[in-house]
């Protein structure tokens, strides 16, 4: 499988393009890619926002109900997945989980900013390509206590090209 690249347009703050690696999370990509194919992430928001760590989003809507996807294997070295040594570095998306390592279903991660402590402990599996710069903008929105934007950051439209 070629390296699928996915664009993530943000409204009113940007539009990101990543480029997914089946060769370190074939599994992720492929629930991932599926996903965006199905529409799955189109108005869904960013809901949890930690400025210099990461952006999350991919399990609510703006009214915060949840929508979520039947979890997967999580392809990383912790849990028995040697093949993936991609790096929480600045840019990468990895899958969101509970404790238990094989919950990760839909919802997924942006790094703001390195992050070495997640390195081998979740599933890495593409990085933004172009458009960082709204990765940052919405690092910058203002969050409440539990790292909820205060404005809702919505995923106007997610696709692959």
């Amino acid at each position: 499988m070629k390296n699928p690249i996915i664009r993530i347009h943000v409204r009113d703050l940007g539009v990101m393009t990543a480029e997914l690696y089946p060769d370190k999370a074939p599994k992720t990509v492929e629930n991932f890619v599926g996903l965006v194919k199905s529409g799955f992430y189109s108005g869904l928001i960013f809901h949890r926002v930690i400025a210099g760590f990461m952006i999350q989003g991919g399990g609510y809507d703006e009214a915060f109900e949840d929508k979520d996807a039947p979890a997967i294997r999580g392809e990383f070295r912790a849990n028995g997945f040697a093949q993936n040594d991609l790096k929480h570095t600045r840019g990468v998306l990895s899958m969101a989980r509970t404790m238990a390592p094989n919950s990760a279903g839909s919802q997924f991660f942006i790094m703001h900013a390195n992050a070495p402590h997640l390195d081998g402990a979740y599933a890495a599996f593409g990085k933004v390509v172009s458009g960082i710069e709204a990765v940052d903008e919405i690092a910058a929105i203002p969050t409440d206590y539990s790292d909820r934007p205060k404005i809702a950051v919505r995923m106007k439209k997610v696709y692959i090209i």
